[in-house]
């Protein structure tokens, strides 16, 4: 008998750097995903693969910098690289910095990233391997998975190029989200992380859409859809919701206990004159009476945001007011960017930059205040049993995550002593101790 000479062909193995957001990880995740389809193997090293795929950053310059390093680095240490992702859509820059890159492309485009793993190392098929999981790829823990539920964004914030980069608005059909959260539920997954540029946007670009779910007809708006999701038994988390009215009415889903009470939703600023500059919306009067009522109709809500300080123009009174606002919205999770131009931004053309160190004293300020609301609202959490999620355990204990947290971004809850559980463990905590954005507490029946 012959050797069977597919056995002994060697099969392909790509490596991949998933630089960037969410977002870009589940662009990585749909990569490999096609790929694994076709019969490669994902390698965990440089050395052990055919090609290194580097999915890039283009947002910031430090994003930037981030980026052509990363590059770099796999051509130093592989010398196969095909780069895709944001920055792939100044390929000039790419290839002055590393004019070996085998392949330039721009964000999600999965085909194009295929074809050129293609032709560094043609795909082996093997009809006898089981290949995808139903669920696809993930290069998260098997608990917590990322649902991207549409590309691009309609806003034309100043300091922003991801229109540019991304393109507007496109939502993904409702059928094809729910049938996704449906595989990922069916495949163990116990959180789901909702993301895209703009989902309160989800739907607006496709109004009259709507999908059959479980006997009914489920419409493509994030509300429906959040509640959709609601019923597959899986933590539902919200990431990047602008502050539409419509956002309302999410809110009760999360009081009943049908998604996650946590919102994510990137402010950026309170004062007037700096949102205007912003090109954002410039109300955050009105916006404090909605958390309140938020807040009336959930109590447990945690609202997360996001920040920049030193934008142009921006005063000490800004500053001042900006500080006043949080310290009253009580935000529970907060980060902070210190502005910087991005190349392209219409905000780089604006007066009165303000100056590196001044940027620097206004993120210390403004972390700490967000530091001391955190703290104060972590303070009123011991004593209590809260439901959490466990990430990791090893041989002092147990890493896990409350409702109001989002893996890498927010604070953890530590279970010292608690090596019993698992990955993906949903169980019930009291709080014993709490500091700043963390909790430490036991587990209880």
């Amino acid at each position: 008998m012959k050797p069977d000479s597919r056995r002994r062909t060697a099969i392909p193995k790509i490596g991949i750097v998933s630089l960037g957001c969410a977002k870009a990880l589940v662009d990585s995740e749909r990569i490999l995903t096609r790929l694994r389809a076709e019969g490669y193997d994902i390698s965990g090293t440089y050395d052990g693969a055919d090609a290194v795929i580097v999915n890039t950053c283009g947002f910031l310059d430090s994003a930037r910098a981030e980026s052509l390093e990363a590059i770099g680095e796999a051509l130093a240490e592989n010398g196969k690289v095909i780069v895709t992702g944001c920055m792939g859509v100044d390929e000039a820059t790419i290839r002055a910095t590393h004019p070996s890159v085998l392949a330039v492309t721009g964000p999600h485009q999965y085909q194009q990233v295929v074809n050129a793993v293609h032709a560094v190392a043609p795909p082996v098929a093997d009809p006898l391997m089981s290949l995808v999981p139903p669920e696809g790829l993930h290069l998260t823990p098997h608990h917590y998975a990322y649902l991207k539920i549409s590309e691009g964004c309609n806003h034309r914030c100043s300091f922003c190029i991801i229109p540019g980069i991304r393109g507007d608005l496109v939502s993904r059909p409702i059928d094809d989200v729910l049938q996704e959260a449906e595989r990922l539920a069916l495949a163990g997954v116990r959180e789901l992380l909702v993301i895209s540029q703009d989902t309160g946007a989800y739907g607006q670009d496709i109004r009259h859409a709507e999908a059959l779910w479980r006997g009914r007809p489920v419409k493509a708006r994030m509300t429906e859809l959040a509640g959709a999701l609601g019923e597959l038994g899986m933590w539902v988390r919200l990431h990047y919701v602008y502050p539409y009215p419509h956002v309302d009415e999410v809110i009760p889903l999360m009081a009943e206990g049908k998604i996650l009470p946590y919102l994510d939703i990137p402010f950026q600023h309170a004062s007037p004159k700096v949102l205007r500059a912003m090109r954002r919306p410039a109300d955050h009067e009105k916006l404090l009476e909605r958390i309140r009522g938020w807040r009336q109709t959930c109590p447990d809500l945690a609202i997360r945001s996001t920040f920049i300080v030193g934008f142009p123009g921006e005063t000490d009174e800004d500053f001042e007011q900006l500080l006043a606002w949080l310290e009253e919205a009580r935000i529970d999770r907060v980060g902070c960017f210190k502005y910087e131009n991005v190349n392209g931004a219409p905000s780089n053309a604006l007066a009165d930059h303000v100056e590196e160190e001044v940027k620097e004293e206004r993120y210390n300020r403004l972390m700490e205040v967000a530091r001391q609301v955190s703290d104060e609202m972590s303070q009123a959490k011991i004593g209590k049993v809260i439901e959490v999620i466990i990430d990791e355990v090893d041989d002092e204990g147990a890493f896990a995550r409350s409702k109001a947290d989002s893996p890498e971004v927010d604070g953890n809850v530590f279970l010292n002593g608690e090596t019993d559980l698992e990955p993906g463990d949903i169980v019930r905590v009291e709080i014993d101790h709490a500091e700043d954005f963390d909790l430490w507490g036991h587990v209880v029946e």
